[in-house]
Order: C-alpha cells, then structure tokens, then sequence
C-alpha cells in the first residue's frame, strides 16, 4: 500500500480509501467492523463517511453510517486512522436533517460536527468536506449550467470562517470540496489565501472510466492549486465491473433502490463497459482490476474511494493495488475512450 500526501496537507492517505455509504443500509454493524477491520489490516488508513450516509438517504438511517464507525473507532489507535466525513450542503433539502435549514452556514455547520463528531465517538475529524456546493451548479449527472436555477447563497468567504473556526477549536483539522467545478476550487483556494483563511486540499469527485470529466478544467485546477481528487465511484456503482453485462446481477444498489445511480443508466453506457471489459480480458486481468488500477494511475488522484457489501469484494477492490497498467493496456483504454468518451458524465 502506498501513501499520498494530501493536497498542502500534512495528511499521508493510503492510496485506497474505504467509502462507507453502505453501512446501515446494505451492512449490518457487524458486517462494517469487519470490513473496517479487514480494510485497516491490508494497510488502509482512510476512511470516508458522510453525515447524510448510508445512501439513499433516509429520516430512518440517518447518521447510522458514522455511529457504525465510531462503535468502531472508540477501539483503535484515533492517530492511526484518517477519518473524514462530510456536511450536506443547500439544494437537496432532507427535512429530517436541522429541520430541512442545510445552508453551509455558521450555526449548521457547527451543528453538523458537532452531531458528526458525537456519532464518530471523536474529538475531531481529519478531514471535514462539503459534500456539495452551497450555491447552484449542475451535480450528480447534470451536465448543463442553468441560470436561471440560481439561489440565495452563503458568501464562500463566510464558509472558509466557519470552518477556520473549527480548526482552530480543534474540531477538525482540514477542509475539502466535494462535487466541486473548476470556479468552486479557486475560488475557495483564492479567497482563502487573499483572507488568511484555511484552503481547501482536497476535493472528492466521481471519477472513473465512465466518467473523465475530471481530466480537464477540473484537472487543472487541482493541478494549480495543489488540490487532490478522492476518486469516488471509480467502478461506477459497480457497472464496470461487468457484472451488468450478463443475466441477473444479484442484489446491487441499482436493483434495490429505484431511480439509484442514474447517470449510469444512459445510452452507450453497456457498450463502452462490455468493450472496457474486453479489455480487461485481452491482458488476463479481471474488469474490477482494470477500472479500479486505471483511477488509481491517475496523476491528479491522492486516492481511490471504494466501496464494497461483501469482504470478498472488499478483498478483490484491495487487491487491485498489485496492477500496474502497462502503456499497452493504457493504449488500449485510449481507443475504447475514444470510441465512447464520457457515456456516464
């Protein structure tokens, strides 16, 4: 396992990260211990929950996802373990949430981790990210900006002072982005520099086979302002790894929960993933290791999110830090992107 240092941060995260939104929903308490347990022995460090996880979210399972974690926590060496989690930002109202108020504002932002940090069983988080923008942008498969969707927003400045704040009462240690565009990352990074202010070092996006929007403006961005992406969907919900491609899947997110993972329900998608996947079997490597090693060479990728409901696709999502993409595979992957660039934005 290797580490990565994160953005300007002091922060060293394994190059897996182990993603949490399926305790509580898909997986028993037990069944998250083990996972934990198994994800810390193979040399991850990083953990990443949300206050609005397991997904989809629900008044029933809120929070749940973070109260499995810290039962877990309250257990281990807390320097050891990089814990980050996340605030819901405006727009997608959950009223079971601060009464439906999720403004990136002072008193629900200190609500939120205060509320977090009791759940985690912490006295703070290592890295505290705004699960989305507070201000209107097109997310989570929208791909057109539209002003007219514009609404009353909270200042960015006034955001970065919040979460100054909580850094220097020791609640959280550094500040990230999530579901973030190329104006969110320098905005933040310049008005936290102009200000004196915390900047931002990471930024957690979807980015994977699928989905390269990232390889551009947003590339850049992080490129120039020293922000590392959290790569997560890297198998997009599970679709590259082939598993869709044939008969019945079994009981997948996409088969429970109607509506779920959208984007990767459009046109082409089954074609470039079925041509990914014979990829995959042109060098003897298995669909899961080809998309899950492709995110993970990424130059501009600090570390890979996963995700899994069973240990032995937690073991089989680990495993894949033993491939090595040679410039033969890499080429092959070009002429498939080629082909099918971007199916699932």
């Amino acid at each position: 396992m290797q580490y990565n240092s994160l953005g300007e941060s002091n922060l060293k995260v394994s190059e897996i990260c182990l993603g949490t939104m399926t305790f509580g929903q898909q997986n028993t308490i037990e069944e998250a211990h083990q996972q934990l347990d198994y994800a810390l022995d193979r040399g991850i460090n990083f953990i990443d929950a949300a206050e609005m996880y397991p997904v989809p979210p629900r008044a029933e399972t809120h929070g749940v996802t973070e109260t499995y974690i810290g039962e877990w926590l309250k257990y281990q060496q807390r320097d050891k373990v990089i814990v980050a989690t996340k605030v819901i930002g405006a727009g997608r109202r959950f009223k079971w949430v601060r009464e439906g108020v999720n403004k990136v504002d002072r008193n629900s932002v200190q609500q939120a981790i205060d509320d977090s940090l009791k759940r985690l069983q912490t006295d703070y988080v290592d890295l505290y990210q705004i699960h989305w923008p507070d201000r209107y942008v097109p997310q989570f498969g929208q791909t057109i900006f539209d002003p007219k969707q514009e609404r009353e927003t909270v200042p960015i400045a006034e955001q970065l002072e919040v979460f100054a704040d909580l850094i220097k009462a020791g609640k959280i240690r550094y500040l990230g982005l999530s579901n973030e565009t190329p104006w969110g990352i320098t905005t933040f990074s310049y008005l936290a520099q102009q200000l004196g202010l915390p900047k931002v070092v990471s930024i957690q996006n979807a980015y994977n086979l699928l989905n390269r929007v990232f390889d551009s403006a947003l590339a850049e961005a992080s490129y120039r302002e020293n922000v590392g992406l959290l790569a997560y969907s890297p198998l997009a919900f599970g679709f590259l790894s082939g598993k869709y491609l044939q008969g019945d899947p079994g009981t997948t997110r996409i088969t429970l929960f109607e509506q779920f993972g959208q984007r990767y329900l459009k046109p082409r998608v089954k074609e470039a993933v079925a041509a990914y996947a014979e990829v995959a079997k042109r060098h003897n490597l298995s669909p899961t290791a080809l998309a899950l090693a492709f995110v993970r060479s990424r130059w501009f990728v600090s570390s890979t999110i996963i995700g899994a409901t069973t240990l032995d696709q937690l073991r089989e999502n680990i495993d894949s830090i033993k491939v090595d993409l040679t410039p033969d595979i890499l080429k092959d992957i070009e002429e498939v992107y080629t082909q099918y660039p971007n199916p699932a934005p």
